[in-house]
């Protein structure tokens, strides 16, 4: 549901935008986590237009970024890891978890990369601070899509909100 909904937004903000691509009426983040029962580990993707995540990454670095085609693909994983960490927070039951980074990847005209939490075997409440790109424009908004033992709950946060909790 997540990809649909991306793919139409996206195809939409390339018909309303300049053709180049560079330019978009939206500006989102989607993140998802999912709660692994038997593994006892959170899944989390987040996904981002990469024109919007390559420029917010050069305002706050300095050198060469080029998410796509990287000449040092260590360094743009940092880069991206640095900045997802700094501007995504969960805690499971009042406990804040650490994200260990598995990687991105270039899909569509966006950025997804990948974390995950060991040791939760379950999750009564989860709280997420995300403001991911808040800072590039005052118009993101940040979709959360969360999944525990099959139940999805969704929500939306307009920038400048960036916390929200969901019970399960």
């Amino acid at each position: 549901m997540v990809s649909i909904l991306f793919k139409w937004l996206l195809a939409g903000a390339l018909v309303l935008g300049n053709g180049g691509g560079n330019v978009h009426p939206i500006y989102m983040s989607v993140t998802e986590i999912e709660h692994n029962a038997k593994e006892k580990t959170l899944e989390i993707s987040c996904r981002i237009f990469t024109n919007d995540l390559e420029t917010t990454l050069r305002q706050n670095n300095k050198g060469f970024i080029d998410l796509i085609n990287p000449k040092d693909k260590t360094a743009m994983n940092k880069l991206v890891n640095d900045y997802i960490q700094k501007h995504l927070s969960i805690q499971v039951d009042g406990r804040t978890v650490a994200l260990q980074f598995l990687g991105y990847e270039q899909q569509e005209d966006a950025i997804n990369s990948f974390y995950q939490v060991n040791n939760i075997a379950a999750i009564k409440k989860i709280t997420i601070t995300d403001n991911i790109l808040y800072e590039y424009k005052s118009e993101q908004i940040s979709l959360l899509h969360v999944t525990v033992n099959g139940n999805r709950k969704s929500t939306k946060m307009v920038n400048p909100e960036a916390t929200t909790s969901l019970e399960f």
